[in-house]
């Protein structure tokens, strides 16, 4: 069987959208808000097309300070979208938030590239977009999650008992993955290196760095964030 990864056509990638449409028609049909998801689902793929070819340049650049551009673009916007489903945003909310996903990830980043693979040179794209895309992304989705957790629970128990049940709840999903890994899910590194042909025993290796570094960095960033917050019970 050939190893290399099959390339989808575009008339078979729409296929794809059916079940994220159907969820669009069940939010609609159930009063909620279908227009946010159909929005995010039209902006993801605009936005991967075009990271797509983005990347292609990216991959193959020898500048160190192109990829630190793209890393804190992709700080940046992790730290306002975390904030998306919190209503009451306090003053220095975003800044907050920034401070907790810019050193949780950034720290584990270079952990990774480092120390884990020894990149040579130390900014090669190739590897430390995507990781630090995985990473930020992590850290992002438990601070929105936290944060959320956060605000529905300080009206009714005292602010160190909300922090706890917040930081529990922002790592529901990371502890629940580390559970399924390899029983019920092959992640997506993992996954990937499979279909183009990488030993599943060295894709395993890096699956277990990225499950690390993913549960890591987003119980650092959610801690971060909920130490900063200031509450009126406190």
């Amino acid at each position: 069987m050939n190893n290399a990864v099959t390339a989808i056509p575009f008339t078979r990638l729409l296929l794809a959208f059916i079940p994220a449409l159907i969820v669009v028609f069940i939010l609609f049909k159930w009063s909620l808000n279908g227009r946010k998801a159909l929005y995010a689902i039209c902006r993801m793929l605009g936005q991967l097309l075009l990271i797509g070819y983005f990347l292609a340049y990216i991959f193959e650049t020898k500048s160190a300070w192109i990829v630190m551009t793209v890393l804190a673009v992709m700080v940046f916007a992790a730290s306002s979208i975390s904030l998306g489903n919190i209503k009451n945003k306090q003053k220095n909310l975003y800044w907050k938030a920034f401070f907790s996903i810019f050193p949780a990830g950034g720290l584990t980043l270079l952990l990774v590239t480092q120390a884990v693979l020894a990149l040579d040179p130390w900014y090669y794209p190739r590897y430390m977009i995507p990781l630090a895309g995985m990473i930020f992304a992590a850290c992002m989705n438990s601070v929105s999650l936290a944060g959320e957790r956060f605000e529905s629970e300080i009206t009714r128990v005292p602010y160190t008992k909300a922090r706890a049940i917040a930081l529990r709840a922002s790592l529901i999903p990371k502890t629940n993955s580390l559970f399924a890994v390899g029983l019920v899910s092959l992640p997506g590194m993992m996954t990937g290196q499979i279909l183009s042909g990488v030993s599943p025993l060295i894709a395993a290796r890096y699956q277990i760095m990225v499950m690390c570094m993913i549960f890591g960095s987003a119980g650092i960033a959610s801690a971060c964030f909920l130490l900063q917050i200031k509450s009126a019970k406190t």
